[in-house]
């Protein structure tokens, strides 16, 4: 295991001193084993680790090579952990999502397009019809393209992709919650619209406080939750 990890931060070091690129195809394994002075079944047990956290990507006849390195990608393996810890960590979840999505849309708020705004009104008004209906898992798919649009207008695609993975993995939460409380899917679309209208007015801190306290929401029926109640049946 050792030689293996060893092996693993050679690789990673020949991708960062620009040695390999995003795109680049890994030398030939006897070759690469012989460079870097391990065997190559030690090789093999490095460059699946690697594959398995997306950094390489190994096609079968054609040879291995460096992903394009996209955030979305290197974050796939934190996901994995993520969904084996959910019910001990969904709370750490909520916490995490707010501080970054608070600040993302903060960040929205000065470089989001007047199209990217229409979309977003858009958005809030197809859910506000599926909360007429009851419709929640549609709902929540809406809740998820608002949060989607508002993050990515922020021009940081690392803080883009971790916010999605984080708003994924909490969807157990809101779901919970709008089965449990009375009122909840239109307090939630209140919410939107509160950030839509602080995106509209350019404004960075209320954008930051109203996206905050939109999450927060979230966080304390968790907590209550928590304290001793059960989610209800489904």
């Amino acid at each position: 295991m050792a030689l293996s990890d060893d092996t693993v931060g050679a690789i990673r070091t020949m991708i960062l001193d620009g040695r390999l690129r995003a795109g680049d195809k890994l030398p030939i394994e006897r070759e690469l084993a012989a460079e870097l002075g391990v065997s190559r079944g030690t090789l093999r047990e490095a460059v699946r680790s690697l594959t398995m956290i997306g950094v390489l990507d190994t096609r079968q006849g054609d040879g291995t090579y460096v992903t394009s390195l996209e955030p979305h990608l290197l974050l796939g393996s934190l996901a994995i952990t993520m969904d084996l810890h959910q019910d001990s960590s969904e709370l750490f979840l909520l916490e995490t999502r707010r501080a970054l999505e608070s600040y993302a849309t903060s960040q929205a708020a000065v470089r989001i397009g007047e199209a990217g705004l229409a979309r977003l009104a858009e958005i809030l008004d197809d859910a506000a019809l599926l909360v007429d209906a009851g419709r929640v898992d549609a709902l929540l798919e809406h809740d998820r393209a608002f949060h989607r649009l508002i993050v990515e207008a922020s021009g940081n695609p690392v803080l883009a992709s971790l916010t999605e993975l984080l708003s994924g993995q909490t969807m157990r939460a809101r779901r919970w919650r709008e089965l449990a409380e009375d009122g909840a899917a239109r307090q939630a679309l209140d919410e939107h619209r509160a950030i839509l209208a602080a995106l509209r007015a350019r404004d960075p801190e209320l954008a930051r406080l109203r996206a905050a306290v939109h999450v927060a929401g979230m966080e304390q029926f968790v907590r209550t939750q928590i304290d001793g109640r059960s989610p209800p049946a489904e």
